[in-house]
């Protein structure tokens, strides 16, 4: 296992399409979605504290919003490695000044990787054995490296990644070169990646050296760390919104990908709950007090445990009751709960409920 791994979870999502439970006040990764204790922030913390080799090599990155939240969330994190952005700038900008801020400490050499707060992983021994490899890989060559997911189905929700040429094999797992990133398909295109054997998962998570990784930022987004080298954080509001993947990724000639199988979701969707929870001989996945009458397919959650949710005849829906607010939606347009929350937005009779 590595030792020399600084790991840095991404916090600053907002985690709108689990809205009404995830709001302004209570985002997505301080909930607890999985049928544990532990949020999703600390259950990301939790796994990767052993390559940190303890808090003080931890990092994380989050909004100005929730900075608070991150500390009560992770008391034993120390405050400089806490990193809050006066304003969200999307990957791009987070992964640039936490790269930085790690070379400042750490020099060139420091190998660092990049994890979104609300991930499951099922197996957290083939987690790190794939975690342990991209490190080798990293510190080894000029790589900046992805952990693709191996598809279990067409999915139509999650962008994809062309596997090239085979590179080597780090901890018995094979490393290959990157084609190209794709971003997510419809069914027929992603029907057909899963058909050649050579498309994964795209999931987020990146591991490079830090002098890598600023040498390709200074080639592929100027605009983005240039700035940040010359005015430091307070240039941050001015700053392009500009995904890791669009400013960089889908650049550089540095991209290499290790497909891995750890048991894998992002949590996008109340869909994941089905995902995660769901029993083969339960109707429906029901965290609420919940009383059906011929209703399958239904995914029901209440945060109220004194609040009962009575259903008839409904199928393939989502239920969550959460404070003041009820919502109700097929399950094949949960993606569209952003759009609700615009209208929401619009109207500031309804601003409290965000």
């Amino acid at each position: 296992m590595s030792s020399s791994l600084f790991p840095v979870i991404l916090a600053g999502g907002k985690g709108e399409r689990f809205w009404p439970l995830s709001r302004q006040d209570r985002p997505k990764q301080f909930l607890s979605l999985d049928g544990s204790s532990r949020s999703l922030l600390q259950s990301t913390a939790e796994r990767l504290i052993t390559f940190a080799g303890g808090w003080n090599d931890l990092w994380v990155i989050t909004s100005n919003q929730l900075g608070q939240g991150v500390q009560q969330q992770l008391p034993d994190l120390p405050s400089p490695n806490l990193l809050i952005e006066p304003q969200g700038r999307d990957t791009a900008a987070a992964v640039a000044w936490t790269s930085l801020e790690i070379q400042k400490r750490y020099g060139d050499d420091a190998i660092i990787g990049f994890f979104p707060s609300d991930h499951w992983i099922a197996d957290l021994e083939a987690f790190e054995r794939t975690l342990d490899a991209a490190s080798q890989l990293a510190a080894n060559t000029a790589a900046i490296v992805t952990l693709g997911i191996k598809p279990s189905f067409p999915s139509t929700g999650y962008g994809y990644i062309e596997q090239g040429e085979k590179f080597g094999s780090f901890n018995e797992l094979p490393a290959y070169h990157v084609n190209r990133f794709t971003e997510k398909p419809n069914r027929e295109i992603a029907e057909t990646f899963l058909s050649t054997g050579r498309f994964s998962w795209n999931s987020g998570m990146f591991v490079f050296r830090a002098g890598v990784v600023l040498e390709e930022l200074y080639a592929h987004a100027p605009e983005i760390i240039e700035p940040l080298v010359k005015h430091g954080v307070d240039i941050y509001p001015q700053l392009p919104k500009k995904s890791i993947d669009y400013a960089l990724m889908e650049r550089t000639n540095l991209a290499y990908v290790l497909p891995a199988e750890f048991g894998w979701d992002d949590l996008g969707d109340w869909n994941a709950i089905e995902r995660l929870l769901k029993k083969p001989d339960a109707a429906n996945v029901e965290l609420a007090t919940h009383v059906g009458l011929d209703t399958q397919g239904a995914i029901v959650y209440a945060t109220n445990p004194e609040d009962v949710i009575v259903t008839i005849g409904l199928e393939d829906v989502v239920i969550v009751r959460d404070r003041n607010v009820t919502l109700i939606v097929n399950k094949e347009r949960t993606q569209e709960i952003k759009q609700v929350l615009k209208t929401l937005q619009s109207d500031p009779r309804f601003n409290h409920l965000l």
